[in-house]
């Protein structure tokens, strides 16, 4: 065990009076003061659930619905689906078999190159540090449809303030309330289905049977996008429905951050495989039929629909809240908002929680300043914490630019970093893939093995890479600098820091046959069988604490 003595900012070692925190590199924390395996299955369950289903399908989606169509936008969020349930089962994998506190970059660093890691460490903090001020932002946003009488930087101190209480408590609290929002939002968002289906079906105050009135003309199904640049009704189509993929990567990106809870789960081995399975559902119910019920109540030529990067005041932050406009169903529509005000500031609740915690972890790894390996009595990280939660001021720049603006800059700028992580995860399971074939281990043995592997990964690679390098077609039709930078940046970042430590520090891509597959492996399953006996030392469980653990 390689293990290593860090001095504290007062300490000196040649000093006994001094404290000093010894670090376990293997496992990637320090042996006393580190993050605490708090997070019980139904919380981890519930946050990966929280971060995920936020602006992204809840507000992004009124802009891929009116550039796509209800078809554009079904079959986009489809296709994004399944390459999100295959880098999903890919990370799912490897965390099972290495539940380390390292997140992202431990696997990378492992399995394929030092640099590697190095580079989808700050890559995955960047994502993080701008995907935080985003959901605020979309919190705006969503207080904007009730009143623009108090001047909006107020309310950004409000939410920026709550959300960094609530993460200064420890992981128990974070994980607890996260639990019960992220409850609300499941709830909130099947009422909101059933809530699509009954007007689709006739049950409003006009009793007027919608059908599939929207998918037909002049609505639906397809959405011209840009027709009035590029005068080919056929090639707007084909741009709306590739407008819908990078609203969909938007969306599923956040599904990953179990891989960063890993390091805070209890019975990791059991509970992260069960999470990453319960992905297809979400997917499917969640995401998919989400876009299909919003396709069928509101159409995608409505005005009042909340399109990125244009300002216009007054507009409706969620799809679902015109709908509910369109219907005639009065009051309604404010407690829509409400509850999508909780999804928000939710997802931006769960997003500083994995954005400290990923910092952390480079710091753990020597790849960030060893101040940010200080954790506080109830295990949070709070210096890491402390900066994430100062990139928050990035808010601030709605008070110049209306939201609608700033958000379609955010989202291209985490659709970037997000689609560069998910890209990386299944390069790295590849590489490890490839690692237990060399070395003679048979991935049958494995805690979770992923399915449609290898192939599943490579699929997933090569899709999303489709996508990042075409995303931002729109920003050539015309030129718009802004976009452009904001759709991009993120490749030539990513390339800088995998570059610059590479040459700095010399290092070389592993061979399959030396990528370490035992280090800290030991120490996780006797802390796992530890676990386990210590449940079962308290006797069988009854079905209803059964199943409220698998909620």
């Amino acid at each position: 065990m390689n293990l290593e003595k860090l001095e504290n900012r007062s300490g000196s070692l040649d000093n006994p009076k001094d404290e000093t925190v010894v670090y376990d590199f293997d496992l990637g924390g320090p042996l006393q003061d580190t993050l605490h395996r708090g997070l019980k299955a139904r919380q981890i369950s519930m946050i990966a659930l929280g971060g995920a289903i936020g602006t992204g399908l809840i507000i992004g989606s009124g802009t891929a619905l009116a550039r796509g169509g209800p078809l554009g936008i079904l079959l986009g969020y489809s296709f994004v689906g399944m390459v999100c349930y295959l880098v999903m089962v890919a990370l799912g994998e490897m965390a099972a078999y290495l539940p380390h506190k390292k997140g992202f970059s431990g696997y990378a660093t492992r399995f394929v190159d030092p640099a590697f890691g190095f580079a989808l460490g700050w890559n995955y903090l960047m994502k993080y540090l701008i995907v935080t001020p985003n959901n605020i932002n979309a919190a705006g946003a969503v207080i904007q449809y009730w009143t623009r009488h108090i001047n909006i930087a107020v309310w950004m101190v409000i939410f920026i303030s709550f959300i960094g209480c609530v993460n200064l408590l420890g992981v128990r609290f974070f994980g607890e309330l996260e639990f019960w929002f992220s409850s609300i939002k499941v709830l909130a968002l099947i009422c909101l289905l059933f809530m699509g289906i009954i007007i689709d079906l006739g049950g409003n105050p006009h009793h007027d049977r919608y059908g599939f009135r929207y998918w037909r003309h002049p609505d639906g199904p397809m959405g011209s996008y840009l027709l009035a640049h590029v005068h080919n009704e056929h090639l707007a189509i084909f741009l709306g429905f590739w407008s819908t993929l990078t609203n969909a990567l938007f969306a599923y990106i956040g599904t990953e951050l179990i891989g960063v809870t890993v390091g805070e789960a209890q019975n990791p081995r059991k509970n992260i495989p069960l999470a990453i399975r319960r992905t297809f559902w979400r997917i499917l119910v969640f995401y998919i039929g989400g876009v299909f019920v919003i396709g069928l109540i509101v159409p995608s030529t409505n005005p009042d629909l909340f399109i990125a990067n244009k300002s216009k005041v007054g507009a409706a932050a969620s799809p679902f809240v015109v709908a509910t406009t369109l219907a005639g169903i009065k009051v309604l529509n404010h407690i829509i908002n409400a509850a999508i005000l909780i999804f928000v500031l939710s997802a931006a609740n769960s997003d500083l929680y994995i954005g400290s915690r990923t910092l952390y972890a480079l710091a753990i790894e020597g790849k960030a300043p060893r101040i940010f390996c200080k954790v506080n009595h109830v295990g949070v990280p709070w210096p890491a914490l402390l900066l994430c939660l100062s990139f928050c001021s990035l808010v601030f720049l709605n008070v110049h630019s209306s939201t609608q603006k700033v958000f379609g800059y955010f989202v291209n700028l985490v659709s970037t970093f997000g689609a560069i992580t998910w890209m990386c995860i299944c390069y790295s399971h590849i590489c490890f893939m490839r690692a237990l074939k060399a070395q003679g281990i048979s991935r049958d043995s494995l805690p979770y093995k992923a399915p449609f592997q290898p192939f599943g990964s490579w699929f997933a690679l090569v899709a999303t890479a489709i996508i990042t390098t075409f995303k931002g077609f729109d920003t050539f039709i015309p030129f718009t600098k802004e976009t452009f930078v904001t759709a991009y940046i993120g490749l030539p970042i990513f390339v800088l820091f995998w570059g610059g430590y590479k040459l700095y520090y010399r290092t070389s891509v592993i061979p399959p046959e030396k990528v370490d597959l035992i280090s800290g492996k030991r120490e996780i399953d006797e802390e796992e069988e530890q676990y386990v006996a210590k449940q079962e030392a308290k006797g069988p469980r009854s079905f209803a604490q059964r199943l409220w653990d698998n909620l």
